[in-house]
């Protein structure tokens, strides 16, 4: 089953591509819901991203991009390297191959967003101002680029 991400972007149901580099800086950035586990342990089904739009891509970073075969679908992937022509993107969950394993290089004009934050939907909190504080503390979380990966990668 491929992955899946339930976008809501910039411009609340048009082309993903519309929110870059117009009507400001509120507008680059969005929120993208992680459906599939390709990404576990960094990211679960139901986390939601809050994603910007054209932002610079480096490798190590969590990247939302359109599947190559199914431009309709989005996905969530790490940039692992810089290849000719675009990226090879790969999920954290070594046993999900629904990357460039499977189809290769993605082509820069579908890379889309780079993720910033993290956010865990609230599962079983305690509703207390103590629950509530310990559910932020641990949902709400900085999406940090991998940096040792691409290495890793290279090692095997």
């Amino acid at each position: 089953m491929p992955e899946r991400v339930h976008e809501r972007g910039p411009e609340q149901g048009g082309d993903a591509d519309a929110g870059r580099g117009r009507g400001g800086l509120l507008r680059a950035f969005g929120l993208a819901e992680v459906y599939n586990p390709s990404m576990v342990p960094t990211l679960r089904p139901g986390d939601q991203l809050v994603v910007q739009y054209g932002a610079a891509v480096r490798p190590g970073d969590v990247v939302v991009l359109r599947h190559p075969f199914r431009q309709d679908l989005l996905i969530v992937k790490r940039a692992v390297r810089r290849r000719d022509g675009g990226w090879w993107v790969q999920g954290d969950n070594p046993f999900v191959e629904n990357d460039s394993r499977e189809f290769g290089v993605v082509p820069d004009e579908l890379v889309l967003a780079r993720a910033w934050v993290r956010v865990r939907p609230p599962r079983g909190i305690q509703r207390s101002v103590t629950g509530v504080l310990s559910w932020v503390v641990s949902a709400v979380r900085p999406v940090r680029p991998e940096r040792s990966l691409s290495r890793r990668l290279r090692a095997r």
